[in-house]
Formats: C-alpha cells, sequence, structure tokens
C-alpha cells in the first residue's frame, strides 16, 4: 500500500528544503527523502564547516599580527583536532535544526534512500532494508553532487573534500590535487592550520572560470603564506599506507613527493547512483539532469533543482531554484530564477568576491570595454609591515558606462561582493560609482574612487 502526496522531494539538501518547506506553506503534502543526515552538502559537508575551519585557521595570521597592535600573546599552540572537533559539533546541531524546521513547516521526513519505480512511485529503502512505496502527484529531484574521484592508481588512499570534515586531526604535510575553489581553500586551510602544503595543479592557472588576474592575486597570497603551487602537474599514482599516513604521490613526470595525505579536490558530478532514473523515463544529459524554465525535466510532473542539474552549483541558486519552483507549481506565482549577475566568493586566503563577468568575457561579448582597477596594501597590514595585497577591478561597458563585472581579492571580498551586486543587477553605470561618497578609512572606498582608465604598460 503506497503513501500518497501531492510531493515527494529526493533529497534534504538546501534545494529539496528549500522547495519542500515552501510547497508545504502553500497547503501541499509533503514527504522528503534523505538517507543521510538533513543539510545536504551545504550543512554537512561544505560551506558551513568549511567556512568554520577558514576563521580556525585565519588565527595564524591574526596572531603573527598582534605585537604589532601592542599583545604579546607568549607561547601559542595550535590544537587542530579540537578545531575539528567543534566544527563537528556545530554540524550536529544544524542538522537538529533543520530536521525540527521540517517538523515546523508540516513536512514528513522518510528516513532512507529512494528510487523510482515508475512516473510519480518513489520506493524508499531505510538503514534497516525496510522499504515504503510513495506516490506523488509531482516529485522533484534535489539530490546534489559528489566529489568526483579521478581514475588514478591508488585514488582510493586519498581523501576526498567529504572526508575532510572527518579527520580527527592533521600530518605535517599534505599533497592537494587541483585548482578550483574547493582545492585553494582546503589548501588555505590546512596551510593556516601549520601543514606543509604541495598544490599539484594540470594546467597553467588556478580558478579557471574566475577572473585571470583575480586567480594571479590570489596565487600571489598563497605562494607568500608558504604554499608551494606546482603548475603543469599532475599525479599518476598515489602508494603507500593510507592509515598511517605514509603516502606517496607519483607525479606524471616521475617526481615522487612524500606527505601523510592527498586531497583529490577535481570537481564535483551530479548524485545520479541508485535513483534508477530509467524506470521514470527522465532523461540524462552527460552526468546531468536538463531541465526548462520551469525546473521541468522532460517528464511531465517531475523536476530538479540545484547541483543535479549542474548549473551554476552554488547553494543561493539551489534554494532560489526550489522556492522558485514551489511558487511556480504550488503558489500559483510563476517565478523564473534569473541566473545572471549572481555574486560568487572563493574563501581561500586572501579571499575572492566577485559579481559579474570577467574582463575576458565582457570583451568577448561587447564591442568595446573600459577597465578600472587599483592595487594596494590594506590599512590593516601597515602596522604589522604584513606584505599582502588587495585588488579591486570594475569591468564597465564603455557604450553603457554600465558597470557589468567587480572583482575583489582581500580581506571582507566576499561581504563586498554581495552589496556590490545589487548595484550591478540594478544596471548602475560607472558614473553612478564615481558619484557615491567614499567611507573613509575603508578598503571598499576604492570602489568609488578609481577614476582613471587602466591601459596596457
Amino acid at each position: 500500500m503506497a503513501d500518497c502526496f501531492d510531493l515527494i522531494v529526493l533529497g534534504a539538501g538546501s534545494g529539496g528544503l528549500a522547495a519542500a518547506k515552501r510547497a508545504a506553506s502553500y497547503g501541499a503534502k509533503v514527504a522528503i527523502v534523505e538517507g543521510d543526515r538533513v543539510g545536504g552538502t551545504c550543512v554537512i559537508r561544505g560551506c558551513v564547516p568549511k567556512k568554520l575551519l577558514v576563521y580556525g585557521s585565519a588565527y595564524r595570521h591574526l596572531l603573527e599580527a598582534a605585537p604589532s597592535y601592542g599583545w604579546d600573546l607568549g607561547e601559542v599552540r595550535r590544537d587542530p583536532a579540537r578545531l575539528l572537533a567543534n566544527v563537528r559539533a556545530e554540524v550536529d546541531r544544524l542538522n537538529t535544526l533543520h530536521i525540527g524546521f521540517l517538523q515546523k513547516a508540516g513536512v514528513e521526513l522518510v528516513s532512507g534512500w529512494g528510487r523510482f519505480q515508475a512516473p510519480g512511485e518513489v520506493l524508499v529503502r531505510a538503514s534497516d532494508d525496510s522499504e515504503r512505496l510513495l506516490k506523488g502527484e509531482r516529485t522533484l529531484i534535489a539530490v546534489g553532487g559528489r566529489p568526483h574521484r579521478p581514475a588514478i592508481a591508488g585514488a582510493e588512499l586519498a581523501w576526498v573534500s567529504d572526508d575532510m570534515f572527518l579527520l580527527e586531526s592533521l600530518p605535517e604535510a599534505v599533497v592537494v590535487v587541483g585548482a578550483g575553489f574547493i582545492a585553494c581553500e582546503f589548501a588555505c586551510i590546512l596551510n593556516g592550520l601549520g601543514v606543509q602544503v604541495t598544490q599539484l595543479v594540470r594546467g597553467d592557472h588556478l580558478l579557471r572560470g574566475f577572473d585571470r588576474e583575480a586567480g594571479k592575486a590570489v596565487q600571489e597570497g598563497m605562494e607568500a603564506a608558504g604554499i608551494e603551487i606546482r603548475f603543469a602537474h599532475s599525479p599518476a599514482a598515489i602508494t603507500g599506507q593510507c592509515a598511517p599516513g605514509e603516502l606517496t604521490v607519483t607525479t606524471q613526470s616521475g617526481e615522487q613527493i612524500p606527505c601523510g595525505g592527498v586531497l583529490l579536490a577535481t570537481g564535483r558530478r551530479p548524485f545520479l547512483k541508485g535513483l534508477n532514473l530509467e524506470a521514470a523515463g527522465v532523461a540524462v544529459e552527460g552526468h546531468r539532469i536538463p531541465v526548462d524554465t520551469d525546473q521541468c525535466t522532460n517528464v511531465a510532473g517531475i523536476y530538479a533543482v540545484g547541483d543535479v542539474t549542474d548549473r551554476i552549483n552554488l547553494t543561493p541558486v539551489a534554494i532560489r531554484e526550489g522556492h522558485a519552483f514551489a511558487d511556480t507549481v504550488f503558489g500559483g506565482k510563476p517565478t523564473a530564477v534569473d541566473h545572471e549577475t549572481i555574486p560568487t566568493a572563493v574563501f581561500s586566503q586572501p579571499e575572492i568576491g566577485t559579481v559579474g563577468l570577467t574582463e575576458a568575457q565582457a570583451r568577448a561579448r561587447f564591442a568595446q570595454v573600459d577597465i578600472y582597477k587599483t592595487n594596494f596594501r590594506p590599512m590593516r597590514h601597515t602596522l604589522s609591515g604584513r606584505d599582502e595585497r588587495m585588488l579591486m577591478k570594475l569591468v564597465v561597458e564603455a557604450a553603457s558606462d554600465r558597470v557589468v563585472g567587480c572583482h575583489i581579492v582581500g580581506p571582507d571580498a566576499a561581504e563586498m561582493a554581495q552589496v556590490l551586486a545589487i548595484a550591478v543587477r540594478m544596471g548602475a553605470r560607472k558614473a553612478d560609482f564615481d558619484a557615491t561618497m567614499a567611507l573613509h578609512p575603508s578598503a571598499a572606498e576604492e570602489l568609488v574612487t578609481m577614476r582613471e582608465k587602466w591601459r596596457p604598460g
């Protein structure tokens, strides 16, 4: 006998939770299926615990600068194990909190892994192997993604990003493989916590998809902090003993790098395993589920949001897509998600905050582009003497004077990018920036005081 619902949501991550609670607020009878903890990648093994680790690792730099501001702290001892344990405790608290939010919203949490039996029919298998059949007028796939482990010898000996939050201690040396934001963020976290970090990058630059100049500024900051970045290097094999932490990475050029751990941060893919999409007739394109502007798959009544669609894989995007789906389908308020002008951050050290087009993207789209930029040492480092630079860059379409891209590298870059996103989305012109009064002394005032166009040379 099947239990019937207006909506079955597969996955209790950011997008699924947003859609389930919003649909329930419109009076829908909703079940959400989850075989893991509630909260998804962001809460359990992504944005939130990672940002806490970023905060923890940043204390190294604060403590180093403390004497120049009159604070003599004496002996300082690092304890990464305590930080890791405290982060796990916070994740547990948030998991419980999100379960409570579902109960308050009137959404039924069905624990177990769901798979399609037919369109609108989901069979859920719990941890005790018991099964429950759910029938739904509509089904939303919001199962997110998982780290991709590349096919190299010994890859099973390495960590992926999910594993980093389960560690109880840190080795003395780690090899990080990858050039994206996850690789750079964890390289900086480990470095800040006292680990010797070697980062292997297949290409010739960091952070593909971000403004090249911003990526270069991050690279310089990471290298100044002691991270060794080796470009045009890829691992061919990993050998050794995983448990004792005695590993060796052999690169494709034959170089051997001994270490206590290897992090493979080489991308993520939608988590389609076990969904039995064939039984529902849901089309798959490569590794992703394609959807239209209303989040609908090729099958009427079956929708998908978030990382499983592999469009813009960010938590706020998944949440917005989940809300838009519920508003459209259950609220009678057709809502389309604007995937343009999305603010983005990389919580490396130094940090990136960005919104809009990169310089290269703008030059490919517009006939003429003006660039305004500045590179300076933030005021916070004037007493400590720390040689950390800050980059601010505005990309302007010359014909309209419209600011189409903002890129910041340095302290609080993400906070600034969130506010800048409002102006960029509203179509602010460079003249609007120029007419805005500066707030002094602040790093952000540079955004409204740049007057001279940048010219090569």
